[in-house]
C-alpha cells in the first residue's frame, strides 16, 4: 500500500472549505468514498486518522471542513461560537456538508455512485443530517452524535442506510432520544440500526477524553466494536 494525503479546496458559495483527501494509490480505478464530518471542534487530527484508516481499508477517505477555512477551536468555548451559528441555521449546515459531497463526487478517482458520510459528536448531527434531506448517498454512520430533529426536512424520505454507534449513557442524547430517533427513521423509511454501548459515555472513541463529570470519558471496548461495526456497514453498503 502506498498512502497519499492531499488538501482538496471546494466551496460552500463564497466560503472556501479545507478538506482532507486520503487514498492508496496502488488501487486503480474510481472507488467507494467515505466523507468524515468533525466533532464541534473542527477538522482535526483525529478526523484524518480516520481518513487515513479508511483509505487502508481500500476507500477514499476524506475529512470535510464544515466551519471554513479549516477553522479550529482550541477551547469548549470557541468551539461553541463556531458550532453554534450552524446549529441555529439547520438548513445552512445541511447545504456546508451537501457542499463537501458534491465536492467528492467530482473527483475522477471516486466512484460517484458510491459515497458514505460518518461524523463525530456534532459531525454525527451533520450526517444524519444529511440523511434526512434525501441526499443520494449509500449511507451514514453517527458516532456518539447529537439526534435533534431539524425542523426542515419532516416528510422526507431517507434512502441513505444509517447507522447510529452509541454509549447508552451518553448524557448529550438520552435513552429517549434514541426512541425518538428510531421512530423518525421509521417514518422516513430508512433502513436503519441503532447499537447502544452501555456503561458508556460521549467522546468514546476520542483516546484522552477523560471528563466523566460532564459526561465524557474514552471507552476503548465501545471504540473497537464500533470500528468494526462500521467496516461492516460500509461493506454491506458499498457491495451491492
Amino acid at each position: 500500500m502506498a498512502l497519499q494525503t492531499r488538501l482538496l479546496d471546494y466551496r460552500d458559495g463564497a466560503l472556501r472549505c479545507a478538506g482532507y483527501l486520503a487514498w492508496d494509490d496502488e488501487c486503480s480505478g474510481p472507488r467507494p468514498a467515505v466523507a468524515i464530518a468533525h466533532t464541534w471542534a473542527g477538522r482535526s487530527e483525529f478526523e484524518c486518522d480516520k481518513a487515513r484508516r479508511l483509505a487502508a481499508l481500500g476507500y477514499i477517505g476524506f475529512a470535510l471542513d464544515m466551519y471554513g477555512e479549516g477553522r479550529q477551536g482550541g477551547s469548549p468555548e470557541a468551539n461553541a461560537e463556531l458550532m453554534q451559528p450552524l446549529m441555529n441555521d439547520r438548513a445552512a449546515l445541511q447545504r456546508r456538508i451537501g457542499a463537501a459531497i458534491t465536492a467528492l463526487q467530482a473527483l475522477p478517482e471516486v466512484d460517484a455512485q458510491r459515497i458514505a458520510a460518518i461524523g463525530y459528536c456534532f459531525g454525527g448531527l451533520c450526517v444524519l443530517d444529511l440523511a434526512r434531506t434525501g441526499a443520494d448517498i449509500r449511507g451514514v454512520a453517527s458516532f456518539h452524535g447529537l439526534f435533534d430533529p431539524p425542523g426542515n426536512t419532516a416528510g422526507n424520505p431517507i434512502t441513505a442506510k444509517v447507522l447510529c454507534l452509541h454509549g447508552y449513557d451518553d448524557p448529550m442524547a438520552r435513552p429517549e432520544a434514541l426512541v425518538k430517533l428510531g421512530a423518525e427513521l421509521t417514518e422516513a423509511g430508512a433502513d436503519w440500526q441503532i447499537h447502544a454501548y452501555g456503561h458508556t459515555l460521549h467522546a468514546f472513541t476520542r483516546p484522552g477524553a477523560n471528563d466523566p463529570e460532564r459526561g465524557i470519558r474514552y471507552d476503548a471496548r465501545a471504540d473497537r466494536r464500533s470500528w468494526r461495526t462500521l467496516e461492516d456497514f460500509l461493506e454491506e453498503i458499498f457491495g451491492a
